[in-house]
């Protein structure tokens, strides 16, 4: 299976699309349900054959942007394109080159594997020997095969979500767009998810675009957007954003509330106050710890070092935790959306 090539980008001899423009492109994206403001003026560029994470809490603002690069929402303030396609004017065309996963399932569990992707097959004008030759082709590189003629509801979740997979990829996108493909799945199975992924990236070329709110699974996007509050708050390799905080990260929990006045006036810089605990970001982090526990050792209850991560980007950037509960109009919309 190759991805198909649009205008504006090339072949290599070995059959991997390189984009001669960025692959998707995003720009001065507002969108607004009723007076809520879900997306404030996103920009991104995404890079063709890369996997692009969409980094954020419930209610940042993820599914909303999901949605418009899938066509769903129509776009109100700004522009996106696909492969050079307007999302805007050419959606029809738009939906040829993109496959589609959902956070919710969209298998027919009472059907077998075949015949779910039959179904899918023939939306997109697939049939005959066509139509088998590719379900053929995306059971076996699904570690599907054995399981063709077994109804989808006797699966495991990981297998399910194969299925998935393989149902929108049958028409041969360039674009692969996945809503927190691994919710539900236990650690084994999300890795082995990964895994597909990063294979079908590497064999075809494809461009790859996820949402989540793990950090683990952020960890293997080649490129990250951290999207907070319907704002891109930071982007970049999770390298490069990992670089932005500034040295090491010191957590403290005092056993009493003064301590962050008197560590200020001792230390100076900024101290940030998290549910209780105090973070202090510093080079030499270990001979700040020692410092601290001189000073004040009676009155910390526990005291953490660590090198920064992808968490610590997010509060770097925003003051709070990746999994503090945001009542944003992204999250307090999705159930209407779906309905």
């Amino acid at each position: 299976m190759r991805a198909a090539v649009l205008p504006g980008a090339s072949v290599t001899p070995s059959g991997i699309r390189m984009s001669l423009e960025p692959w998707i492109g995003v720009v001065g994206v507002s969108h607004r349900y009723g007076d809520r403001l879900a997306l404030s003026d996103v920009s991104i560029t995404i890079p063709a054959g890369t996997i692009f994470g969409l980094l954020g809490p419930n209610g940042g603002g993820k599914t909303t942007l999901f949605r418009l690069l899938s066509t769903l929402l129509p776009l109100q303030t700004g522009s996106i394109q696909i492969g050079g396609l307007d999302v805007r004017t050419q959606p029809g065309l738009v939906r040829h080159q993109i496959g589609v996963t959902f956070q919710a399932p969209s298998v027919d569990v009472q059907l077998t594997v075949r015949e779910n992707l039959a179904c899918q097959g023939h939306l997109y004008g697939l049939s005959g020997p066509t139509l088998r030759d590719r379900i053929d082709e995306l059971t076996d590189r699904l570690e599907l095969s054995d399981r063709r003629h077994d109804r989808v509801g006797t699966l495991s979740g990981g297998l399910q979500r194969r299925v998935e997979i393989a149902k929108c990829l049958l028409h041969r996108p360039s674009v692969l767009l996945l809503d927190e493909p691994t919710t539900g799945l236990d650690p084994r199975i999300r890795q082995s998810l990964w895994q597909t992924l990063a294979g079908l990236v590497t064999a075809d070329g494809l461009t790859v675009l996820v949402t989540t709110h793990l950090l683990d699974e952020a960890e293997r996007c080649h490129h990250l957007a951290i999207l907070d509050r319907g704002r891109i708050v930071a982007t970049g390799t999770p390298a490069d954003l990992r670089a932005t905080v500034g040295g090491d990260c010191i957590t403290i929990t005092p056993t009493d509330a003064a301590l962050e006045h008197d560590l200020r006036t001792a230390l100076g810089g900024t101290i940030q106050v998290l549910d209780g605990s105090l973070r202090i970001e510093r080079t030499a982090g270990h001979d700040l710890l020692r410092e601290i526990m001189l000073q004040f050792g009676p009155r910390v209850q526990s005291i953490t070092l660590g090198r920064p991560t992808l968490e610590d980007v997010f509060i770097h950037h925003t003051g709070r935790r990746l999994l503090d509960v945001d009542e944003s109009p992204d999250n307090s919309t999705r159930g209407r959306q779906r309905r």
